[in-house]
């Protein structure tokens, strides 16, 4: 995972809830730190979730699946850069690429998917048009379009 093939990073400091009696930041905090960059993703690239997403387009985005790989460890008020971009994105399904670092030093890997789905059905949905748009003009390595396993 090459740092420069991230578009976006989203600077966080570790705050001291977030640290467990090892001295480093608690395992599964690393998954709210992808949770926090997705969403300031999604505000960069001009759509504000939940507003957006839901509202404007009738349907809503659920995760269905999320892993981390732990290289290093992040402690009480390190400063990092927790980058995403877009992997792949397919008709309905998205999957976002994550690492975390501090500095130039890689602590974590991570992916999580979406599936955009009907919110009253909860079957899978295609992207809107002009949210596929803005990920493929925003992404400087291009996410994989390809049809793979359809969700």
């Amino acid at each position: 995972m090459r740092r420069d093939d991230f578009t976006f990073a989203h600077k966080l400091r570790v705050r001291w809830a977030e640290v467990d009696r090892q001295d480093v930041v608690f395992n599964g905090n690393y998954l709210l730190y992808f949770d926090i960059a997705i969403t300031e993703y999604w505000r960069e690239i001009g759509f504000a979730y939940p507003d957006d997403v839901p509202h404007r387009f009738g349907t809503d985005i659920y995760a269905v699946k999320a892993t981390a790989e732990y290289h290093g460890s992040a402690g009480y008020d390190d400063m990092l850069d927790v980058c995403c971009r877009v992997g792949r994105i397919g008709r309905s399904s998205m999957q976002f690429v994550l690492g975390i670092y501090r500095g130039d030093e890689h602590l974590t890997s991570g992916e999580i998917i979406y599936v955009n789905a009907d919110p009253k059905t909860r079957k899978a949905a295609p992207w809107p048009e002009t949210l596929r748009q803005a990920v493929l003009e925003f992404e400087r390595v291009p996410p994989d379009t390809g049809s793979g396993t359809p969700r």
